[in-house]
């Protein structure tokens, strides 16, 4: 017997259906994954099951004594306590106990007053009575998973720690439906792979929202679709639901075709002649109405995104130069002795766990904070477009227009003007959402606010912290193309796999305790390697294990007794980074000498002057980021 039966379900807000007479059904154990276009209903539709928004026209049934949990996308107000508390909260009179018991064993740290240990032996008289610990077992276990400290205030978390609070929340209260609007958002890689565990195991049945395709892959057993107010079902995994929707949006372009040719037809007939229309038939004329109705119904599908980064002139050879550089708050240490050059070019994904100092990286290698320890040296030329994982830039109380073009009405693309509502309908603004505040707008709107922001600015390195939250999959898949087609570097730091399997070249992974280590590929490399190492460690005679020693690029090529810089090596070395700032510029003076048609019309001498000036400027540069590495590494192992 399905747990809810959705028959009928209209819902509209003044304009086209939301959702256009919609039947679902929900059998238990399922596990559903829902797609849509941001602004489709999925958060409606959402509603409509967890019982808080009525339907404009339908029947909603749900079985009998059945216990729905929905996790919204946005964090409720007015909600008070400490994490604990809150976690706890619904569960009834076993959570109140629950919650005593913890607040008294956290006061008996400070003082043993008689009365409060009393109290605690009824409190735990009680647990033991109505089978409490069990619950208090689960409910400290998803805390601990999800990085949280149960004491915290709740109104002094991130935005990020108060999801995290709400989904742990979710999760204890076992329910016999579990809706989740984007569950992964904001958690860490660690807590994602957790949480797909753990709902492969929940007895209850989900329904969540999620635009992680690989949480999606690993979690669903079926995946419903809201386009256009209608709601398609696919009994299928997620490749293979890829599969079948091209195919079905296939057979629905041929049929709208065929339709519209129909209603050509039809109309050309009833226009013709006075003979014509004398003896027409009537049963062709109703046909013709209904054709035309059919075409006045019809949704078309929202448009694209079209997204185009604007590229600067090309950085130098050498965009960045971190030289064992770290970072520390406090005895806390987040970064410990992380040396590496990032070369023009290069697309570099940076994962970790939440708070283990991603952003600061970031800062630091952009030069808006300062290193506890080393140095930081930037190449030439260089135009950094940096999209902040907060949206800091953006103002709540001014409208998406004031938000991108101040009080003006063009924005410049490519060097040419253009009105800032043509160039906002690339990213889906219709002119009314134009002058929306941005504090009314969902997560996408506000994502793509920022896309349309950063993609303005011409660039030749690309920044960006956690860009793919609240993104739908069309808008998603094409931000990943137009990453791919950059020219110039790219830094991203992001906890969605599949995109950093699709985008980036090399992987840097905080591995604990400060230490920061490159990997080539993206996150499935990464992990390749970290099986293999463990595949290295083989078991002894007593049963212990041990690890097969691995020899490192620094360890293996450390030379024993290095000497130190001498004053000529050490003066060379600062001259370095201006000396190859002079050859790069004078390498593209060269190149523009060689594009100019002008160039040909003098001698050959002259001609083969520039092209040898031009081969040797390549040679120099080379040569002048050999010497520089390996003055950089004496340096390094002098100083150990």
């Amino acid at each position: 017997m399905a747990l809810i039966n959705l028959q009928d379900i209209t819902v509209a807000f003044g304009g086209p259906r939301v959702l256009d007479r919609l039947a679902f059904q929900l059998e238990p154990g399922e596990r559903v994954a829902m797609l849509g276009r941001n602004g489709a209903g999925k958060t409606t539709f959402m509603k409509v099951l967890a019982g808080v928004a009525e339907a404009s026209e339908g029947v909603v049934s749900f079985q009998k004594g059945l216990r729905v949990t929905y996790l919204t996308q946005d964090v409720p107000a007015g909600i008070t306590g400490v994490v604990l508390d809150v976690v706890l909260s619904g569960l009834g009179a076993r959570a109140g106990l629950l919650t005593e018991y913890h607040h008294i064993t956290h006061q008996l740290h400070a003082s043993s007053d008689p009365a409060l240990l009393r109290r605690l032996d009824v409190v735990q008289g009680e647990i033991d009575r109505t089978g409490g610990w069990e619950i208090d077992h689960q409910a400290n276990g998803v805390i601990s998973r999800m990085k949280l400290d149960p004491e915290a205030e709740f109104t002094q978390l991130s935005g990020g720690q108060k999801r995290c609070v709400l989904l742990a929340k979710a999760l204890v209260q076992k329910p016999d439906v579990l809706l989740l609007d984007e569950p992964t958002n904001h958690l860490d890689i660690d807590a994602i792979d957790w949480l797909e565990g753990f709902l492969k195991e929940f007895p209850a049945a989900v329904i969540f929202v999620t635009h992680d395709r690989r949480f999606m892959e690993n979690v669903a057993t079926r995946i419903i679709d809201l386009d256009r107010g209608r709601l398609a079902s696919w009994a299928c995994d997620y490749k293979t639901y890829l599969e079948r929707r091209a195919h079905a949006d296939a057979v629905e372009a041929v049929m709208v075709a065929k339709a519209d040719k129909k209603l050509g037809v039809e109309e050309v007939w009833i226009r013709q002649g006075v003979k014509a229309r004398r003896c027409r038939n009537e049963g062709r004329v109703k046909t013709l109405e209904v054709l035309r109705e059919e075409k006045r119904a019809r949704r078309g599908r929202e448009g694209v995104v079209r997204m185009n980064a604007q590229e600067a002139d090309p950085s130098g050879h050498l965009v960045i130069k971190a030289s064992r550089i770290g970072c520390s708050f406090g005895d806390n240490c987040l970064v410990r002795d992380f040396s590496v050059n990032i070369m023009r070019g290069e697309k570099i994904g940076i994962i970790g766990p939440n708070g283990c100092g991603k952003t600061t990286l970031l800062k630091v290698l952009l030069g808006k904070a300062a290193p506890t320890k080393g140095t930081v040296r930037f190449g030439t030329q260089l135009e950094v477009a940096y999209y902040d994982q907060l949206r800091e830039e953006l103002d709540d109380s001014k409208t998406v227009i004031e938000n991108i073009c101040g009080s003006g009405d063009t924005v410049m693309i490519n060097g040419k003007p253009r009105h800032i509502i043509g160039y906002l309908q690339d990213f889906l603004f219709t002119p009314d959402r134009a002058n929306t505040p941005v504090k009314v707008l969902s997560g996408g709107e506000r994502n793509r606010i920022f896309l349309a922001r950063l993609f303005m600015k011409p660039s030749n390195v690309l920044v960006m912290d956690e860009p793919t939250n609240d993104l739908d999959m069309e808008t998603l898949e094409l931000l990943e193309e137009l990453l791919i087609e950059y020219s110039g570097t790219l830094i991203v730091v992001s906890h969605d796999r599949a995109f950093l399997n699709n985008v980036v070249t090399s992987t840097w992974v905080f591995e604990g305790g400060g230490e920061v280590n490159e990997y080539p590929g993206g996150y499935d490399d990464w992990r390749a390697v970290c099986a293999a190492r463990a595949q290295r460690t083989e078991p002894t005679q007593g049963g212990e294990r041990t690890s097969k020693p691995v020899k490192t690029a620094s360890a293996s090529n450390k030379p024993q007794g290095a000497a130190k810089l001498s004053y000529k090596q050490a003066r060379e070395l600062d001259n370095l980074p201006d000396r190859i700032a002079e050859l790069e510029i004078e390498q593209e003076e060269t190149a523009l000498r060689l594009a100019d048609p002008e160039l040909y019309k003098s001698t050959p001498q002259e001609i083969a002057k520039v092209k040898a000036r031009s081969q040797a400027l390549g040679a120099e540069i080379l040569e002048a980021y050999r010497l520089w590495d390996e003055l950089e590494t004496i340096k390094s192992l002098s100083e150990e």
